[in-house]
């Protein structure tokens, strides 16, 4: 089974419609990638049901931190808001990775809390 991750920073206080559109700008990203990269991967995922797993960071380091270790390994973006809204200054907010097999990520984000 393959799904995607998605990891968003708990320490903005984001609220619920903004978490929605930058956890969601992070799925599609990642989403595009990954069907660029292992186009067989992303048709594999979407005929699964498209799973994907929300999970909380508490901090810019933390997101900075487990992009950096993903991104060598699967197909990984990050999110940085432009702060139109609720921030006040451009930020990174999510990271997005994969899809790409259960297995393989779990190493990656198990430490990890659902959102």
């Amino acid at each position: 089974m393959y799904k995607q991750i998605i990891l968003v920073r708990n320490d903005l206080k984001l609220g619920k419609g903004k978490i929605a559109a930058q956890a969601s700008h992070a799925s599609l990203e990642s989403y595009l990638l990954t069907s660029r990269k292992t186009p067989s991967i992303a048709e594999n995922w979407l005929s699964e049901g498209q799973k994907k797993v929300v999970l909380k960071v508490e901090s810019r380091e933390e997101l900075l931190k487990v992009f950096q270790e993903v991104k060598s390994y699967f197909p990984a973006v990050i999110i940085k808001d432009a702060a139109h809204t609720q921030l006040k200054e451009p930020d990174f907010t999510c990271v997005g990775v994969g899809p790409i097999k259960e297995f393989e990520i779990d190493k990656f984000t198990k430490r990890y809390k659902l959102l």
